[in-house]
């Protein structure tokens, strides 16, 4: 036999091998069974969204009531209009919840409207809530599984009349609703003229409503002589059973709060006072104490009271006589708080650092605090960093808002009465530069997904949106809508999480009005004025 006869039998041979071996496999001998996993992804990640609530000044044919606002979705990435819906009747205020997906916006006939916020929002999804006869609801809190309205009536009794012959007949309160539309669950008694309820965006254990405790209010004691009227409050809400804890006495005219992102501190601005009020929002309590060790050794100071002009005992560079702080956003990148000042032309930018235990952070001239190896709180000496150091930045005249990058690298302020935003760097505390923007600017909004980011500037004279670009800070686009805007939100300020900015802010009651000016100061009513 050759060798090529020898190669055939082989192959000959491996394919009777072959064929044996699959004839095998066909019979009752186990074979695995492979189930496909089908991946589910990453979670939805929050949408970068700008929303602009509009009034317009003639009726709307496409809308199905009179006067209706207009809410217009514009898209982060290309500055162009997604989607509009028609709201309730002239609304006044004005926010988003902290999911970004939902907003609501208070009417001029007393309801509140619920506004699904999507690329592809209709009228048809948008809901009404009707709130009761003697309501009259302020500002909204929108934290994730519910709404919040600091309500100058409240409902009680339910059959009275919130004002009769000029004098407040109800017990203030917070009123509480959920579901979709918003539906009223309860209403909770807080302190005289509660101005706005504050808390955690998700789901927390303590809110806060913040009181002005004026007996009779007209809407513009805060704006016209703060520092006249009597010292406020801020009453810690129990979420879990809807129970109220003794007020916190907090400085005059209470106007704002804003909650550090960890949930360990609330800062109420306290615009007739030129303070800022800190509570230990985990206690429901004011941070104060005697001064002591921390866990590692470390001297603990707390700060009750923060001061923010030179009637209040600020010292230092730039600092104002009179700072009239209205508004406040919490930097967690840099542990800063930055406060518009609207009567000082000024922002204030506080360090508000923890340590790892959560107590105000700071370091001494004596670090050891001790002198002869004796440790005493007087031997710390000064105190050089850390929890309190502030800053003074002059901007523009009248500052009503201010808004910080994400990153914290720098701030934007809304200069009423200049028509201009102020870009002002946060490591260096001087102003980089001004832009010119349309209108009488109150608000301004900013998402920052990367190194790049875009602040939305609104005027409540204009129905023009002013988009700036923070790569370059430069006006990158104008957007015209149908009527002057209300307000404006974002769904995210980083694109990865949620919107922070989760309140409303009301003309009147301390906050500066639609336009700058006295004649704005008459009365309540042309005070929130659209022109």
């Amino acid at each position: 036999m050759n060798f090529s006869q020898s190669r055939v039998r082989l192959v000959q041979a491996g394919v009777v091998f072959a064929a044996a071996a699959l004839v095998a496999g066909c019979g009752n001998n186990y074979r695995p069974v492979v189930t496909p996993v089908n991946p589910s992804g990453p979670p939805a990640q929050p949408q970068s969204l700008a929303v602009v609530v509009t009034a317009p000044s003639t009726s709307n044919s496409s809308c199905p009531s009179p006067n209706a606002g207009i809410a217009t979705v514009i898209d982060y990435a290309g500055d162009s209009i997604l989607a509009t819906a028609c709201t309730g009747p002239s609304p006044t205020a004005f926010t988003l919840d902290e999911t970004g997906y939902n907003g609501y916006t208070i009417n001029s006939d007393g309801t509140i409207t619920n506004i699904p916020v999507s690329t592809t929002m209709q009228t048809k999804n948008v809901t009404t809530t009707t709130l009761l006869s003697n309501a009259l609801p302020l500002n909204l809190f929108a934290p994730s599984a519910s709404l919040w309205a600091a309500d100058l009536c409240a409902t009680f009794p339910v059959n009275s009349k919130c004002i009769s012959g000029g004098l407040l007949t109800q017990v203030p309160g917070a009123d509480v609703f959920f579901g979709n539309p918003a539906s009223q669950s309860i209403a909770i008694p807080v302190a005289p003229a509660p101005v706005m309820i504050v808390g955690p965006g998700l789901s927390g254990r303590r809110f806060f409503a913040l009181s002005q405790n004026i007996a009779t209010p007209t809407g513009l004691e805060c704006n016209n002589s703060p520092t006249t009227q009597p010292l406020g409050s801020a009453t810690p809400i129990e979420v879990s059973n809807n129970t109220t804890d003794t007020p916190i006495p907090t400085g005059k005219c209470p106007v704002y709060a804003v909650e550090s992102s960890d949930g360990a501190r609330l800062f109420v601005l306290n615009r007739g006072s030129d303070t800022i009020t800190v509570i230990n929002a985990q206690y429901g309590t004011l941070d104060s104490c005697t001064p002591f060790l921390s866990q590692t050794g470390q001297t603990v100071t707390c700060h009750p009271t923060l001061p923010l002009s030179t009637s209040a005992g600020l010292t230092g560079t730039n600092v104002p006589a009179t700072a009239g702080p209205v508004y406040a956003e919490y930097n967690a990148a840099k542990n800063l708080l930055v406060i518009a000042d609207y009567v000082g032309g000024t922002i204030t930018v506080i360090d508000v650092t923890l340590d790892e235990y959560g107590n105000d952070y700071n370091t001494y001239s004596n670090p050891s605090c001790t002198v002869g190896g004796v440790y005493s709180y007087a031997n710390c000496g000064t105190i050089t960093g850390g929890f309190g150091t502030t800053y003074t930045i002059p901007v523009g005249t009248n500052p009503a808002s201010v808004t910080v990058l994400n990153d914290g690298s720098r701030a934007y302020t809304a200069n009423q009465a200049d028509q201009t935003v102020t870009i002002a760097d946060l490591s260096s505390y001087t102003v980089e530069k001004t832009l010119a923007v349309t209108g009488y600017p109150r608000t301004v909004v900013s998402t920052q997904n990367s190194t790049y980011g875009k602040v939305y500037v609104a005027s409540p004279n204009s129905d023009f949106l002013t988009i700036i670009s923070t790569n370059q800070d430069i006006v990158d686009t104008t957007i015209l809508l149908e009527g002057d805007i209300v307000d404006v939100r974002v769904g995210t300020q980083n694109g990865s999480s949620g919107n922070s900015n989760n309140l409303s802010r009301i003309p009147g009651y301390g906050q500066p009005c639609n336009l700058p000016g006295t004649v704005s100061l008459a009365s309540l009513a042309a005070c929130q004025k659209q022109p």
